[in-house]
């Protein structure tokens, strides 16, 4: 099947998918490139590959289109020349068995979220718990800045405060990372089960949630104000995997 106008019924609904507006009615969103593309494919998460080139994927609809078709759909100054239509999680709940969380509360940057999701990915972790007013999950940036980590991790909103809760009655331990109240993280033993709450870029983690922790912890630092989120969230994941463990990526990102 080839397809060659951008006036196409079929292109011009995918091409909405581009806000997060119809993303959320159709439930749908875009992927970019040959990586990220077959990162997807992998998890199972196609409908549809729209490509200039000749492409197969069992299972998945192909449909050969123009470079202006391209052109409109790239999310990237440079238009890759492959993308794909892929499918939200219908999963939205908490996980009730998991042993490491990563929460994030009102992250704005999808750079540092990405890159967050690829480094708890890196790490064991099991699920990325985003607050209700971080950046949208299914954000072009946020997607291309975790190299198809967010297809390897359970990644949700939810209420912070609701999760945190729910959490410690599961017996989950939630580290806050705050100076208020805190100890520095060599102070502050691993737990079997463990949750991590990083806060907004350039606020924190609000008070409260802070509140709502077990214990909050900071990373000690000299000559520096402070440390990029992402940076600190991927030391305070390192820090708490389990002692000794020889960390295998699960997937190459």
């Amino acid at each position: 099947m080839k397809i060659t106008s951008v006036n196409n019924p079929r292109i011009k609904e995918i091409i909405k998918l581009k806000k997060k507006k119809y993303r959320d009615q159709q439930q749908r969103y875009l992927v970019e490139g040959e990586h990220l593309v077959e990162e997807a494919l992998k998890a199972g998460v196609v409908e549809t590959i729209l490509t200039l080139q000749d492409f197969y994927a069992a299972s998945v609809e192909v449909i050969e289109v123009s470079e202006e078709i391209i052109e409109r759909l790239s999310l990237v100054e440079t238009p890759q020349p492959i993308i794909a239509v892929c499918k939200m999680q219908s999963d939205n709940t908490l996980m009730k068995d998991g042993k490491r969380y990563l929460l994030l509360d009102d992250l704005q940057d999808p750079g540092n979220i990405g890159t967050l999701v690829r480094t708890a990915v890196a790490f064991g972790y099991d699920q990325v718990i985003l607050g209700l007013n971080s950046v949208d999950l299914y954000n072009d940036k946020f997607i291309r800045a975790s190299q198809g980590g967010i297809f390897y991790i359970h990644c949700i909103k939810q209420d912070l405060k609701t999760a945190i809760c729910q959490l410690r009655n599961d017996g989950v331990c939630v580290y806050g990372t705050s100076l208020l109240n805190g100890k520095e993280i060599q102070e502050v033993s691993h737990q079997e089960r463990l949750a991590i709450l990083l806060g907004n870029e350039g606020n924190g983690v609000s008070e409260e949630l802070l509140a709502l922790t077990d214990q909050n912890v900071y990373i000690p630092i000299k000559n520096a104000e402070s440390l990029n989120v992402a940076i600190a969230g991927g030391i305070l994941m390192y820090h708490y995997s389990k002692q000794g463990l020889k960390l295998e990526a699960a997937v190459k990102l």
